[in-house]
């Protein structure tokens, strides 16, 4: 009898402190599921909200948050992230 192969999904998420372009922000999560650690899924944030239609769906909590680019002014990522 053949073992099955396991599969391993391997998802880096790290928390952002969102300052949007009115003044007030959140701290939200984002999650890369092809990432392998925390330094790669902030690179893709970064380059995501960077284009002029950049869209993240992150998570506050438990609901689910969209961030469109144009509303964001800064991004902040601590090493142990922001406190939710």
């Amino acid at each position: 009898m053949g073992r099955q192969a396991s599969s391993l999904h391997v998802m880096a998420e790290i928390v952002l402190r969102v300052r949007l372009t009115g003044g007030d922000h959140l701290d939200v999560v984002y999650e890369e599921p092809d990432a392998d650690n925390a330094d790669e899924v902030l690179d893709q944030a970064i380059a995501t909200l960077a284009e002029d239609s950049g869209v993240l769906r992150c998570t506050h909590g438990d609901r689910v948050v969209v961030l469109y680019g144009r509303g964001v002014a800064a991004i902040e990522a601590a090493p142990r992230g922001a406190v939710l």
